[in-house]
C-alpha cells in the first residue's frame, strides 16, 4: 500500500485516499472524512482521489476508518485501476498533491498498469471445531502420542515437558496450514493473478489469503472458492470477501 508522511502545518489539507488514472475530473459525493466531498486532482496522466480536511491530525477512530474504506469501496466498484493509500495521509493542499504526482509519475503509472482491470478478492478458511488443540490431537497420531507420553494423569508435567508440547502443536499447526493454503491456492490459481498469504490472527484460522482477480472474473473466483472448499470436510469453514481496492498488492515508495 502506497505510503506519505503527513503534511506540514497549513490552513487546509488534502486526505489522501487513493491514486488513479488521469481523466475527467471525478466527484464522488460527500463520502469523505467528517463527510467532507471527495474528488480528483490531477497531474499529467495520473489523479489523487482526496477529500478537504482541516489543519489536524486524522485520529483513528472507527468513523474515521469507515469513511477511508467506503471510498476505497466506491473505488473499487469502478471501472478504472485504483492503488489505495494508507489511512491518514494528508497533503498539504492542492499544489503538494500534483507535485507530488509529477514527481512519482513514472513509479505511479507502472502500479496502476499492474493492478489494471482488476480487484481484491479475500478468503478466509477457519478450523470449526470445538478446540483446536484436541482436533489436532485426534488427527495427527505424533501429537497425540506425545500429549499421552508427557501430560499424563499420574504426574505433573514438568514446565520443559509442556514447552515441548506446546512447540509441537505449533509445528503441526504451521505445517497444517501451510498444507492446506496450498491446496486452495492450487485450486483458485486458474481465477487470480496473485495470491498472497497474510498472516493469520489466531489459532483457530487456517489462511487468510488476498487474492487478486479481474473485474470480469469474480463469478468464476467465488466458483472456484466453492470448489476448493468441497476439497474440506465439515472440520473447516470458508469465507470470502470483497471486491476490494488492491491493499496487498500495491508497492510503491512515494519521494517527495
Amino acid at each position: 500500500m502506497a505510503t506519505l508522511p503527513k503534511r506540514a502545518n497549513g490552513t487546509t489539507g488534502r486526505y489522501l485516499y487513493a491514486l488513479v488514472p488521469a481523466g475527467q475530473d471525478r466527484h464522488y459525493g460527500s463520502l469523505g472524512i467528517d463527510g467532507g466531498r471527495v474528488y480528483t486532482i490531477a497531474e499529467s496522466d495520473v489523479a489523487a482521489v482526496v477529500s478537504d480536511v482541516p489543519n489536524q491530525k486524522i485520529r483513528p477512530q472507527r468513523r474515521h476508518f469507515a469513511a477511508h474504506q467506503a471510498v476505497l469501496k466506491k473505488l473499487a466498484q469502478d471501472d478504472g485501476a485504483v492503488l489505495p493509500m494508507s489511512f491518514g495521509v494528508i497533503s498539504n493542499g492542492s499544489k503538494a498533491v500534483r507535485k507530488i504526482l509529477s514527481r512519482n509519475r513514472e513509479a505511479v503509472v507502472e502500479q496502476l498498469q499492474l493492478v489494471s482491470g482488476k480487484v481484491e478478492m479475500g478468503l478466509r478458511v477457519t478450523w470449526d471445531v470445538p478446540n483446536i488443540f484436541e482436533y489436532l490431537v485426534n488427527t495427527h497420531l505424533e501429537l497425540r502420542t506425545a500429549r499421552d507420553r508427557l501430560l499424563r494423569t499420574d504426574r505433573i508435567p514438568t514446565q520443559d515437558e509442556k514447552i515441548e508440547i506446546g512447540r509441537l502443536f505449533e509445528n503441526i499447526l504451521t505445517s497444517d496450514r501451510d498444507l492446506h493454503a496450498g491446496k486452495v491456492e492450487k485450486a483458485l490459481a486458474l481465477q487470480c493473478h496473485a495470491i498472497k498469504r497474510n498472516k493469520c490472527r489466531d489459532e483457530r484460522e487456517v489462511m487468510n489469503l488476498a487474492c487478486l482477480v479481474g473485474r470480469n472474473n469474480i463469478k468464476r473466483f467465488e466458483s472456484a472458492v466453492f470448489d476448493a472448499a468441497r476439497l474440506f470436510d465439515d472440520n473447516f469453514a470458508f469465507d470470502y470477501n470483497g471486491p476490494w481496492a488492491p491493499h496487498n498488492f500495491v508497492e510503491i515508495d512515494v519521494n517527495l
